[in-house]
């Protein structure tokens, strides 16, 4: 059985108001198995997304968000990475 991973992102950049929450939900929801997690707005204008499931569907999520959906502009995207200790359910907005 693989390990769950769970990987963390800060994304940087014109990421709030665009749509990038609801872009991040519907490509877990339409191109991701296994990923759980969430995505949510930060008060310092960045975008959080907590995601877990195994590594190959977290880096098309990684991916989706290097460019995030039409109206965004990603600058930076930090991101820690770590082994699932608390798995959760299933992926939604906070």
């Amino acid at each position: 059985m693989n390990t769950i991973e769970e990987w963390h992102f800060l994304i940087s950049g014109r990421v709030q108001g665009v749509g990038f929450r609801y872009g991040v939900l519907r490509f877990v929801n339409n191109n991701l198995n296994t990923v759980t997690g969430y995505v949510r707005n930060c008060s310092d204008g960045r975008v959080e997304v907590l995601a877990q499931g195994d590594q190959t569907e977290l880096q098309k999520l990684y991916e989706y968000c290097l460019h995030g959906p039409q109206l965004a502009r990603v600058d930076e995207i930090s991101m820690e990475k770590d082994k699932a200790t608390t798995l959760l359910s299933d992926f939604v907005i906070r």
